[in-house]
Order: C-alpha cells, then sequence, then structure tokens
C-alpha cells in the first residue's frame, strides 16, 4: 500500500483559508476526494492541477502541486469559487 503523500501549505495558501474561512479538514477533503478539472503539467516547480469539491455545502477549487519524488503534496491556494468567473457547477471558467 502506498504511503500517503505529506500535504505542505504555501503561506499563501494559509493566509487565503484564513480570510476565506476554509478549514485544513476541508482541504484534506478536497484532496481526496476532488475532481480534476484543469491540469498545469509544465508547472514549475512541479506539475499541478486545480481540484473542484464540494465541502460543507460549498464548491472550493484548490490548486496543488504534486513533488512525486519527495510525495509531497503542495497546496498552492484555496478559493470558493463564483459564478462571474466560472460556468454553472465551476468546472469551466467563463469566457
Amino acid at each position: 500500500m502506498p504511503k500517503r503523500p505529506r500535504i505542505i501549505y504555501r503561506t499563501h495558501a494559509v493566509q487565503r483559508m484564513w480570510q476565506r474561512n476554509i478549514t485544513p479538514e476541508e482541504v484534506v477533503c478536497t484532496l481526496e476526494n476532488g475532481e480534476t478539472i484543469e491540469e498545469y503539467p509544465d508547472g514549475s516547480p512541479y506539475p499541478s492541477k486545480l481540484l473542484l469539491c464540494w465541502t460543507k455545502g460549498r464548491p472550493l477549487h484548490l490548486v496543488v502541486a504534486d513533488n512525486q519524488c519527495d510525495n509531497t503534496l503542495v497546496v498552492i491556494t484555496v478559493y470558493q469559487p463564483d459564478l462571474q468567473n466560472w460556468q454553472t457547477g465551476f468546472r469551466k471558467r467563463r469566457i
């Protein structure tokens, strides 16, 4: 059984979590159950992706980088998407 990855929070992510009233439990829920809606394979320093998860009755987006060499996930930011920037369902950006 593979070892569970270690989660590292960037300072920006922690600040946004506090400002947006998003708990670490919601972040873990998103990491474990979220749907990948965008991928950034050329992300630096690691490939990253945008996840969508519904938790506590609201949608959350989480950007996470995957450092497979060190078995770590780096939480870059997390936010509650809004319909001004996202289509209904929060899976596709408005153009």
